[in-house]
């Protein structure tokens, strides 16, 4: 079990509702004693995220009964699983983090370019090789709460060059508000990126579903 304290609701509210901004989804509704996001996709119908365990977690996963529905827990895997029935799969993990330092823009490795575009209140951040293919790319929302960092992803070829690094620091200058909180979700590799970046651990994100047939 992890021995992270938990997170704050607000806080995973302001983060999913930012998140909604920079995917052009709806806005989290409160459901359950999580909040839930009807997404629509052709992978994913709704996903639910919540800030602890709780009835109304183990209540939701014993209702859905078919693919395309998330679970989402801010707690570790083991936590999110002892309240699913059988049938349901776990992802690999995610990690809640928040920025803690500031870091200068690094120099973009030679041979590389970048865009940057912000339209509604979302900017991107595009770093193409001298190919023109597409190396490395992110997303950042600000709202009134949060300023969240999302969809960071280097291309694997052209990873170890600092190019993430150069995108989170470029869509940082896109801050607004300097008192909010930095928020994002980090994969187990960009993780250690992230601490190495100077963010902490708020709590693990672990998340479910039903395998699909």
């Amino acid at each position: 079990m992890t021995d992270h304290p938990r997170v704050d609701p607000e806080r995973v509210r302001a983060w999913l509702a930012a998140r909604s901004v920079a995917r052009g989804l709806p806005l989290p509704v409160e459901d359950r004693g999580g909040f839930r996001v009807d997404t629509n996709s052709a992978d994913e119908v709704k996903r639910w995220v919540f800030p602890s365990m709780g009835t109304g977690l183990k209540d939701l996963a014993r209702a859905i009964a078919r693919p395309g529905y998330f679970l989402k827990l801010c707690g570790d895997a083991d936590e999110l699983l002892s309240a699913l029935p059988p049938g349901w799969r776990i992802h690999p993990p995610g990690y809640l983090m928040q920025a803690g330092g500031t870091h200068g823009r690094p120099a973009l490795a030679g041979g590389y370019r970048f865009e940057v575009a912000t339209a509604g209140g979302v900017t991107k951040v595009l770093v193409f090789a001298s190919t023109g293919e597409l190396a490395a790319s992110g997303y950042a929302a600000q709202t009134s709460e949060v300023f969240i960092y999302d969809r960071i992803v280097t291309d694997a070829g052209h990873r170890r060059r600092g190019l993430g690094r150069f995108v989170m620091a470029t869509l940082r200058l896109a801050r607004r508000d300097m008192a909010v909180p930095e928020l994002l979700v980090a994969t187990e590799d960009g993780r250690a990126l992230y601490a190495a970046l100077g963010w902490r651990v708020l709590s693990p994100y672990s998340t479910a579903s039903i395998a699909a047939p």
